[in-house]
């Protein structure tokens, strides 16, 4: 008998992108030279020395068990001292830190924890799909704050609908952004730790591209009068050293919110593989070095895209932080149709803004995640195409 997707899934989102997969597809079926910049999936490998932690990590027998629920000490030791090097922010391993599987399912997980329903969240718009999927699992209302241009991609938050604001439990921040490339300055950090306590929130920071940045650090919640009292942040190794397929990141925080969140994940998952917790445990101690190299690696790339597009004539400007550029679409197209044909023209692969969000529509995402010479000609393909 036929089975019908819960109303849960049903009121998600459609996927707006099926039919672009499918020429996707289609070229790379074809033999077709396809340079995709779509996904935020580092090509470069995790550096040696993580592995390395790995391969010895991975013949130690003890870490063949079921992971401890709270996380191995050798890891959530290692974040504390992250912390205390990167912000001078002192966190208690045992209750204010949480190893997670990816930030991603943990940003998922989050409302579940710490919001009923019928209840609101605050989500930046556009913005990273989990926010919104994540509420509306855990039958919550999401209430967009649009990121613009003329507001340097930050919220207005004194223009967030008091009705809805009344009924608000949670506010999603991210910074630096995914898709726009933007950082929030700490004055603005701290007025939105204060719009949070006054209205009763939890604010919750998604950090994962906290060291992809190429002018000043972002700013810690934790730094910040009142930002352990109401926060949470969400990190990922992911990024920082190349470990996506790895799955391996953190919450930290108010020992309250820590404890709500690992009371969901008790149920949900078993843990993180301890061997993978040691191996992450040495790339904190031992990878600003590469850290940093990552990071200048990303920022000549960012220039040789943004130099490019700007000889093509487009708009483009250089992203203070991640490795996205965030770039209006030239002319009258919408996202979908300049994407579709950077698609057919170019054999370049790209993401249109909309996809994130109504705010994102006018605009299309890349993902600097090719090496240079194929940036470079990625952006010949596109000058030629428009």
């Amino acid at each position: 008998m036929p089975w019908e997707k819960s109303s849960r899934l049903k009121s998600l989102p459609p996927y707006l992108f099926s039919e672009i997969d499918k020429k996707k597809k289609a070229l790379f079926a074809a033999g077709k030279d396809v340079i995709n910049l779509g996904v935020g999936d580092p090509d470069q490998p995790t550096p040696k020395f993580i592995r390395d932690a790995m391969r010895e990590a991975i013949d130690n027998p003890t870490f063949h068990r079921y992971p401890l629920d709270e996380g191995l000490p050798e890891y959530r030791e290692a974040i504390a001292r992250y912390y205390k090097r990167r912000w001078n922010v002192t966190l208690d391993p045992a209750t204010e830190i949480y190893p997670v599987i990816g930030s991603k399912e943990a940003v998922f997980h989050f409302p579940l924890s710490v919001v009923n329903p019928g209840e609101a969240v605050l989500i930046p718009e556009p913005g990273y799909p989990p926010y919104r999927s994540g509420t509306v699992f855990a039958d919550a209302t999401p209430v967009l704050m649009p990121l613009r241009k003329e507001n340097g991609f930050l919220p207005d938050l004194g223009a967030v609908d008091k009705k809805l604001l009344s009924k608000a439990r949670l506010m999603w921040v991210n910074y630096p952004n995914n898709p726009t490339g933007a950082v929030a300055s700490k004055q603005w950090m701290q007025d939105a730790v204060n719009f949070a306590q006054k209205h009763g929130l939890i604010f919750a920071s998604d950090s994962a591209y906290c060291e992809t940045y190429y002018e000043e650090p972002p700013t810690c919640v934790f730094q910040l009068d009142g930002g352990k009292d109401c926060g949470i942040e969400f990190h990922s190794l992911s990024k920082t050293f190349n470990m996506t397929g790895w799955r391996i990141g953190w919450a930290a925080g108010n020992k309250d919110l820590i404890a709500a969140l690992a009371a969901i994940k008790s149920n949900a998952d078993s843990g993180q593989f301890m061997a993978l917790q040691k191996a992450s445990a040495v790339a904190l101690d031992q990878g600003d070095e590469e850290s940093k190299k990552i990071r200048e690696m990303y920022k000549r790339r960012r220039d040789t895209f943004v130099g490019a597009m700007q000889k093509a004539g487009l708009q483009a400007e250089k992203m203070p932080a991640t490795f996205y550029q965030w770039t209006p679409v030239p002319g009258k197209r919408t996202s979908v149709e300049f994407i579709t044909l950077l698609l057919e023209k170019a054999n370049v692969v790209t993401t249109p803004g909309n996809g994130f969000g109504p705010s994102g529509e006018g605009y299309f995402r890349v993902a600097l995640t090719q090496t240079e010479e194929r940036i470079r000609e990625a952006c010949e393909r596109i000058a030629k195409a428009i």
